[in-house]
């Protein structure tokens, strides 16, 4: 009986150690590239866990295809599951914003952990230090030692003014 399915748990095989080696030479492409761009390691650990979240994905797509799942029953199933998905997400669409801000910040780098930053808003503008960017939020500290946790869609819709930025001090600006 096993037998019969050598071919496939073979590829499977092949294809398991083909994302692990990936996975693996992806991590220390963005940990280099991090250390040459001088990010900080929470962005760059950040952007390995989405790089990994993707390949499980693109692994278990090649799984399926190895394995001769029909495609049209895994469609119907893998629709109904974005449907069911897409509604709870809409209901919570702040979460998915968030998300989406918060990739946003990861790759545009518009401000660090350790900036100061001055949230331009009317109605209760905020001075503060970076102290962390997470998926869904970023985490300021006061001068007074007040932990302020913004949503990242409101660092995203928000005026944001970088009041010191360490890495900019001996930039000159250019036209």
């Amino acid at each position: 009986m096993l037998q019969s399915f050598w071919a496939e748990i073979l590829a499977t095989l092949i294809t398991l150690a083909i994302v692990v080696l990936v996975r693996v030479l992806a991590a220390k492409a963005i940990t280099e590239y991090a250390k040459h761009s001088q990010l900080l390691a929470h962005r760059a650990n950040l952007a390995i866990r989405y790089t990994n979240v993707f390949l499980t994905v693109l692994f278990f797509v090649v799984v399926f295809a190895i394995w001769g799942v029909n495609s049209d029953d895994l469609f119907v199933t893998f629709t109904s599951l974005l449907t069911i998905l897409g509604v709870a997400f809409f209901a919570q669409w702040s979460i998915l914003s968030n998300i989406t801000s918060g990739i946003i910040l990861l790759f545009s780098l518009p401000f660090k952990i350790g900036d100061t930053v001055k949230i331009l808003d009317k109605d209760y503008p905020i001075e503060a230090e970076i102290e962390d960017i997470k998926a869904f939020h970023t985490y300021l500290r006061t001068k007074s030692g007040e932990i302020i946790t913004i949503p990242n869609t409101v660092m995203m819709q928000k005026g944001i003014s970088v009041i010191n930025d360490p890495t900019a001090e001996n930039q000159e600006f250019t036209d």
